[in-house]
């Protein structure tokens, strides 16, 4: 039974979440309708050149719902309850630091090379692509968000292992989202899988402050990704690689505030097992051949385009 203490702790972590959430969805909104009447970057006649890429239909669809998850989810880190200063400025920076790497690469980067494999093997032929830059920067950022977090190891051996390996989760994160991030809703879709049982433990076990502290971090992206996914869905907006950084970031560092160290030395491995996975499977073929997973893929979608003179899905 729990003790008038442990319920306490329960109902202050429950009450940050349902704030953090509440705040990452209208500050991503509010982000999303002030880009689209001023773009980040360009003008009135050249903010489509830069925003607008075309989705696997080949119709156009803006990016710019990327850049508003960013600022969203980073605004409402700021903003929320109950977090420690370090906590605060750890999230700030893993969000938009990967945000920003990540529109780097959507507004400028190049299709040279493909895939993590791709550009680390560019880079050590001496090529610099932007994808590499953005890989080396999200994983120094990584680094940092996790140098800045509060630790509750003892030693300087400990804790800096603790910080190599929350790095490696938060950078490892960010790239694995954006990999899913290649049909309408779904990394948004992933996020939220991934995060509900992170927020449902965060709330649900009485382990004081870092409890709250958890479950604020989690709440913020996916109340901001929750309230972007319409847009998504509807193939009127995309994350991009600047929205599924930040995403997989920010839910990779609440992962590290809630997870002990062999569940965060665990997750790092799915993470890496997932990476490497995607460099010899296909992720839409293994969701297309899959009956459960392609249900949940295509829930809220159009229905897929059917070739032409045949006749698509009635009802």
């Amino acid at each position: 039974m729990a003790t008038r203490s442990q319920a306490g702790t329960r109902a202050a972590a429950a009450l940050g979440a349902a704030v953090g959430a509440a705040l990452g969805a209208v500050a991503a909104r509010a982000a999303f309708a002030a880009f689209r009447r001023r773009p980040p970057i360009g003008d009135e006649k050249t903010a489509d050149e830069y925003w607008t890429r075309v989705n696997h239909r080949g119709e156009p669809v803006t990016l710019l719902e990327g850049p508003a998850f960013a600022a969203g989810a980073v605004a409402a880190s700021a903003l929320a309850p109950g977090l420690p200063v370090r906590t605060r400025a750890a999230a700030v920076l893993a969000g938009a630091g990967s945000g920003v790497l990540g529109a780097y690469d959507d507004l400028f980067g190049s299709t040279s090379s493909k895939g993590f494999k791709g550009h680390l093997a560019a880079l050590a032929r001496g090529e610099v692509t932007s994808g590499a830059v953005k890989i080396l920067g999200i994983g120094a950022t990584g680094l940092a968000a996790a140098a800045l977090a509060p630790r509750d190891g003892r030693g300087m051996v400990t804790r800096s292992l603790d910080t190599l390996v929350d790095g490696a989760l938060i950078a490892g994160s960010a790239n694995l989202a954006n990999l899913f991030d290649l049909r309408p809703g779904r990394a948004i879709k992933v996020g939220l899988l991934a995060g509900a049982p992170l927020l449902a433990a965060s709330v649900a076990a009485p382990y004081g402050p870092r409890s709250r502290q958890a479950a604020a971090l989690t709440a913020v992206p996916l109340g901001a990704a929750a309230a972007l996914l319409p847009e998504d869905l509807g193939e009127r907006a995309m994350l991009g690689d600047a929205g599924a950084n930040a995403l997989g970031a920010l839910l990779g560092l609440a992962a590290t505030a809630r997870l002990g160290r062999p569940g965060r030395i665990a997750a790092l491995g799915v993470v890496a097992a997932l990476t490497a996975a995607s460099e010899k499977v296909s992720f839409t073929k293994v969701i297309a051949g899959n009956r459960v997973l392609n249900r949940l893929d295509m829930l809220g979608r159009r229905a897929p385009q059917t070739a032409p003179g045949t006749s698509g899905p009635r009802g």
